[in-house]
């Protein structure tokens, strides 16, 4: 299998289809071509969030706001899986998220490629076709990879002050809700939550609260999230992607 992610909506992602069904046999799985556009962190967080998910595969993912520089192309050995994508950061922390061991990374070397504007295509594409129908030792053996310290990008993580966090959002999904950097776990038996001021009920389900109020709960990827029930968290809360973010946690008194 080859999972292809971007922020290329479409057609592009086609024509990256088209190259690894030309240069491979592989099962094209596509993950989401409307990750953040030109945001390298917030796609990271969503591919470490998706990728877990998938059984040993080459995961070709490209958010590239550099393409055309004289940024690296990537291969990263995770386990049993391969991630191919510019060396920006992008595929680190989902690297890190599958496998045990650390990730091991090469930088690729590439021929001209035919545009400057799309290496999705003209690069990555028959990068991760190569991988997949060569494998790394035989591209390392022709000099093709070489090992390298790849650009390192870590999610922010939350600092605890007594009952309150300081945190980043992290991402802000579809549906308007704003994911922090608090860990689920520590609003485990919270009675209310106050998020800059702003105070909320704590709750496992959306349907803890009647539609339009606002709540806070630990979403399926592990953080605390902002809100609203059929309707936007990150709008009620006043939140986007990279703010600052004060978590205040009030336990039910006994």
């Amino acid at each position: 299998m080859i999972t292809l992610a971007s922020d290329f909506g479409s057609p592009y992602p086609a024509a990256m289809r088209g190259v690894l069904a030309r240069e491979s046999d592989a099962r094209l799985h596509d993950v989401a071509h409307d990750l953040p556009r030109q945001d390298v962190r917030e796609s990271a967080f969503w591919l470490r969030f998706a990728l877990p998910e998938f059984p040993p595969a080459v995961h070709l993912a490209v958010v590239d706001p550099g393409v055309g520089t004289d940024r690296d192309a990537l291969v990263v050995r995770a386990g049993e899986h391969r991630l191919v994508g510019p060396d920006n950061g992008l595929l680190v922390p989902a690297a890190r998220a599958l496998a045990d061991d650390p990730p091991v990374a090469f930088a690729a070397a590439v021929g001209d490629p035919a545009s400057a504007t799309f290496h999705g295509r003209d690069v990555f594409a028959p990068l991760a076709a190569a991988v997949h129908e060569e494998g790394m030792t035989a591209l390392r053996e022709t000099g093709r990879l070489s090992r390298t310290d790849p650009v390192e990008l870590t999610l922010p993580a939350a600092t605890r002050e007594g009952d309150a966090w300081r945190a980043e959002v992290l991402a802000v999904d579809d549906f308007g809700n704003a994911i922090t950097s608090v860990p689920g776990a520590a609003i485990d038996d919270a009675a209310r939550v106050t998020v800059d001021g702003t105070p909320a009920p704590a709750v496992r389900t959306f349907g803890a609260v009647d539609p339009g109020d606002r709540l806070v709960t630990a979403g399926s990827h592990g953080y605390v999230e902002c809100d609203v029930r059929e309707g936007r968290g990150d709008e009620a809360f006043g939140l986007a992607a990279g703010d600052a973010v004060r978590v205040v946690v009030e336990r039910p008194e006994n």
